[in-house]
């Protein structure tokens, strides 16, 4: 390929990946794959001369695509040059003196405050047009509402969601497949909202770093000519600021230290350092090029590689069908920690990479953080894809969508596709394996050694396994296999409930292990005519009960589950004195800790808990009686009681 034919295939690969980064907030390859083939489409820009007017070298971005209004920046806001190397950064700040600053990664954003009020927000975009966000901006949690300056005010700076609240919010979504995969991406999405309070529950934060010249004389004479005096501005207003050092030349490369030890402390994403010429009135007078403002550079770390060699490829397949390959390789140090794997992403990565067991490969944590492969020093491509699913044995197939190869399981019962009917099995209201989440799951099921519910209780047969898995040691499989142990003696409705029979929640299990007076082989056996005369079993749940028994895959999963587990049946010692009556719960409790140990008193003393009030309802439990809740307002309407905690105690139920 000639050098001009290999410009237009970078300008093709380097734009595409813009565009998804940009526009879809998808990462199609890393921060180094990308540099290495802009720094590649630069030099040969520069030896043939040719430059298109679509290169990424000339543009700056991608117009967003969403439904938020649109406005025009006053002025193009241009990326920065970059670099590699402290000599370069120091050349470049010459005898001049600086202010070396983190680079964020999060959204950047343009507020305009007037008359101490946030007037306007507005994403960066494409650095011509952004999206007007001003609703979402008020809702940062750090971002001064209102501030002691009257005149126009515009501020750059870069919301981002810091690490520990991304954390937080991937924990509280229980399907796997729906968690964010970092930082950025999240930030970019809740920014970016059309109700402004999705914004205000994922905590992004703003952080300031730098000034529109402002209009207002007195004050620019109040700042001077000073980057570092504007930075101090913007804090005495209220605003957090990127955290910045001020450097010369001889005192650069040891403040680039100081900023990458404090990498792996830091609670927010950063993909590099911004230098910046404090003389601001220099940094403008040499002007810009054609993307890149002459004020300030980027820096990015040279990413710490290691050489080691791939041994084998897994095969890890998820609840969408998808198979992913994972690299192991040997243990290398990068960073301070050891690492041993990285994602392959799909087929056509490996192939383009000309993977192969026993090459050698270079490796390295994107942002200090992301194990990826670097380069492959071999390429031997001897590579072959498994002929069956790993966790179900089914057969696999080649899917080809944008020209990218992945690799499917084609079985609609693949234990990986069913992961809810493990997580439900495990959780708190079934048979409460505490630690068992479904990210463990599906490592689990990935590793083929987790097919059937029952497999739970042979995990103990894999302990090489386990402990030799990313994120897992002798503690964690301990802790683990206790959790296990403890889930053997259980509560037979929690039981029944965790076997996923269609319809049926904890309550309805309740009432059944209550008529069939915890027998369980009278449960097994029950008819379907027996069961709709308990009351809340109809019909329909009835006929799926019996079905789910009658299925003999169903019954023999069960018949080895009995086999691991031992029932307690508690004798219920408790004056039966609330048979017959239904109650609804609502609102705060005060004396109990919860609505569950409420509903347990209920019906360890025969009585139920539903959760809608109706023309059956004995009492609604509600310490707010005169509260105007829709539940009151009905209960009231039927002429049923409102009772509190206290009146429920003393069994005034009138």
């Amino acid at each position: 390929m000639n050098k001009i034919d290999r410009i237009k295939e970078l300008i093709d690969i380097l734009n595409r990946a813009s565009r998804a980064y940009y526009a879809e907030d998808v990462e199609i390859m890393s921060n180094f794959e990308y540099d290495k083939l802009y720094d590649e489409l630069v030099t040969l820009e520069a030896e043939t001369g040719t430059v298109f007017a679509n290169s990424p070298t000339q543009n700056v971005g991608y117009e967003v695509v969403s439904e938020l209004p649109k406005e025009k920046h006053p002025a193009r806001m241009l990326s920065l040059d970059k670099t590699k190397e402290v000599d370069a950064l120091v050349s470049w700040l010459g005898d001049k003196e600086g202010l070396l600053s983190w680079k964020m990664d999060g959204l950047t954003v343009v507020l305009t405050y007037e008359n101490g009020g946030l007037i306007k927000a507005v994403t960066r975009g494409n650095g011509e047009i952004g999206e007007v966000i001003t609703p979402n901006a008020k809702t940062f949690v750090n971002l001064p509402k209102s501030i002691n300056y009257m005149g126009r005010l515009t501020i750059r700076g870069e919301a981002i969601i810091t690490y520990s609240d991304f954390e937080r919010i991937n924990d509280s979504i229980t399907d796997a497949d729906a968690k964010y995969k970092n930082p950025r991406n999240l930030c970019s999405g809740s920014v970016r909202q059309l109700n402004s309070k999705v914004t205000a529950e994922r905590s992004v934060r703003f952080y300031a770093f730098s000034m529109v010249e402002p209009d207002d004389a007195e004050l620019l004479s109040e700042l001077g000519n000073s980057f570092e005096k504007r930075f101090d501005y913007l804090k005495s207003l209220g605003f957090e600021v990127v955290e910045f050092e001020r450097v010369t030349a001889a005192t650069l490369p040891d403040t680039v230290k100081i900023f990458s030890d404090k990498i792996p402390g830091n609670d927010f994403p950063t993909d590099g350092l911004v230098l910046s010429y404090d003389d601001i009135e220099y940094g403008i007078s040499l002007g810009t090029t054609a993307k890149f403002p002459r004020s300030a550079i980027a820096f990015k770390w040279r990413d710490e590689e290691a050489e080691t060699v791939l041994r084998e490829i897994e095969w890890s397949p998820s609840r969408t069908g998808l198979i992913n390959p994972v690299a192991i390789f040997d243990t290398v140090d990068l960073e301070g920690t050891d690492v041993s794997r990285a994602s392959l992403h799909n087929i056509s990565y490996i192939k383009d990479m000309q993977l192969g067991i026993g090459d050698r490969i270079k490796v390295y944590k994107a942002n200090m953080i992301i194990p990826q492969i670097s380069e492959n020093l071999t390429k031997s491509g001897a590579f072959s894809l498994p002929d069956a699913c790993p966790a179900c044995g089914g057969t696999v197939t080649v899917r080809s969508e944008n020209d990218t190869e992945t690799l499917i399981c084609s079985n609609p019962e693949c234990p990986a596709k069913n992961i809810k009917h493990f997580s439900l099995f495990v959780s708190r209201n079934a048979m409460n394996i505490d630690g068992m989440s479904e990210a463990t799951l599906e490592k689990f099921i990935g590793e083929g050694i987790l097919h059937d519910l029952s497999d739970l209780y042979q995990l103990q047969n894999h302990k090489d396994t386990i402990i030799g898995m990313e994120g897992f040691g002798e503690k964690s499989y301990v802790n683990l296999m206790n959790a296990i142990e403890t889930s053997r003696k259980a509560d037979m409705a929690a039981f029944l409930y965790g076997l996923g029979i269609p319809g049926f929640g904890v309550a309805n299990a309740k009432l059944i292990v209550k008529a069939y007076k915890s027998d369980i082989e009278a449960i097994i056996d029950a008819k379907e005519e027996d069961l709709v005369e308990i009351d809340q079993v109809g019909d329909v749940l009835a006929h799926d009960f019996v079905a789910y028994f009658k299925n003999d895959k169903n019954l023999s999963e069960v018949r080895k589950l009995l086999a691991e587990i031992e029932f307690i049946i508690e004798e219920n010692t408790s004056e039966q004195d609330l048979d017959g009556m239904t109650f609804v719960i609502t609102g705060s409790l005060e004396t109990y800790p919860n609505r569950d140990a409420l509903k347990k008193e209920i019906e360890d003393r025969g009585g139920k808990v539903a959760g809608s009030v109706s023309a059956k309802t004995t009492c609604l439990i509600n310490n707010d009686i005169n509260s105007a809740s829709s539940k009151n307002k009905k209960a009231k309407s039927l002429g049923i009681p409102i009772i509190t905690e206290e009146m429920f105690k003393n069994k005034q139920f009138t």
